[in-house]
C-alpha cells in the first residue's frame, strides 16, 4: 500500500481527495492537514511516501515545499492555476492535477506514483506454496459525476454525467449545457476532455463536447442535441464516426 499525505490549505479540497484515496485500493490515506511545515515534519519522518500537495498556501508554498522536501517523497501537485504545470514539472513531480480533479483524472495519476513506488511489488511471483486469496479488492467504479468551481472560493457545483447535454467554450471559460439550467465555471475544453469519460462524451468541435446519450441524429456534419445544432470539424469528424460506427471503419 502507499501511504498518501494530502496538502491543501482549503478543507473542501482535503475531503474529496480523501475520499478518493479510499476508493483506490493500493493507496492508503495517512493524514491530511492545512499546514503545509507539519506535512514538511510528515515527510522528513517518513510517515509518507505519496503527497497530494497544493501550491497556493500560505506560509510555505506547495513549489517551495518541494525544494524542502527534496527527493524524499513522490510528490503530485493540485492548484486551481495551470500556470504552475511547468514549475511542478521541473521540480519532477509525478503528475499536475488541475482542480476541480475528477476521480479518473486522479486515478491516472495514482498509477503512475504505483509505477514509480511499487514496480518491484507489481512484478514480484506469486509464491506458489501460499494459497490464493479467496477474492481480491473489489474493483474501483469510477464516479457518475464531476465537480466545477462556483462563483465563490471554496464553492462547488456537483454535475451528474447524464445530465449534461453538451459544454460550449467560450474563451476562458465554458457553458455546461443542462435540461434545465446553464452553468458557467471557469474551466478550458481541454480540461473537461480530459476529466470527463469518453465516450459517451468527444469533443466534436473546437467550441464543443457532446454527450452523445443526448444525440438524436448525426447528419454529415452536424449534431442536432435536443434543438441545438451542433457543428462537426474536420479535425474530430474521423474519430466521431469511427465510435458512431463501433469502430468497423466503414
Amino acid at each position: 500500500m502507499i501511504r498518501c499525505l494530502v496538502i491543501d490549505d482549503e478543507p473542501p479540497a482535503l475531503a474529496i481527495l480523501a475520499d478518493y484515496i479510499s476508493q483506490t485500493p493500493f493507496l492508503t490515506l495517512a493524514g491530511t492537514t492545512t499546514d503545509p511545515i507539519e506535512g514538511l515534519t510528515w515527510v522528513q519522518q517518513g510517515r509518507t511516501d505519496l503527497v497530494f500537495l497544493d501550491i497556493q498556501m500560505p506560509r510555505l508554498t506547495g513549489l517551495q515545499f518541494l525544494k524542502l522536501a527534496g527527493h524524499k517523497v513522490r510528490v503530485v501537485l493540485t492548484t486551481a492555476y495551470p500556470e504552475y504545470a511547468l514549475d511542478g514539472y521541473e521540480n519532477d513531480v509525478v503528475d499536475y492535477l488541475l482542480k476541480p480533479i475528477a476521480f479518473e483524472r486522479f486515478l491516472k495519476a495514482a498509477h503512475k506514483a504505483l509505477a514509480l513506488l511499487a514496480p518491484a511489488a507489481a512484478a514480484a511471483p506469486v509464491e506458489t506454496s501460499s494459497p490464493p486469496p479467496a477474492a481480491g479488492p473489489p474493483p474501483v467504479v469510477a464516479p457518475d459525476y464531476f465537480f466545477v468551481k462556483g462563483e465563490t472560493k471554496n464553492k462547488y457545483l456537483r454535475i451528474a454525467h447524464a445530465d449534461v447535454l453538451y459544454v460550449e467554450g467560450l474563451n476562458n471559460y465554458v457553458l455546461l449545457h443542462l435540461p434545465t439550467q446553464r452553468v458557467a465555471t471557469y474551466h478550458t475544453l481541454k480540461e473537461l476532455v480530459e476529466t470527463l469519460p469518453q465516450p459517451p462524451f468527444l469533443r466534436v468541435h473546437k467550441s464543443f463536447i457532446v454527450n452523445l446519450e443526448h444525440v438524436r441524429l448525426l447528419d454529415g456534419s452536424t449534431l442536432y442535441v435536443q434543438d441545438k445544432l451542433i457543428p462537426v470539424s474536420d479535425t474530430y469528424r474521423e474519430a466521431l464516426y469511427r465510435v458512431v460506427r463501433g469502430g468497423r471503419g466503414e
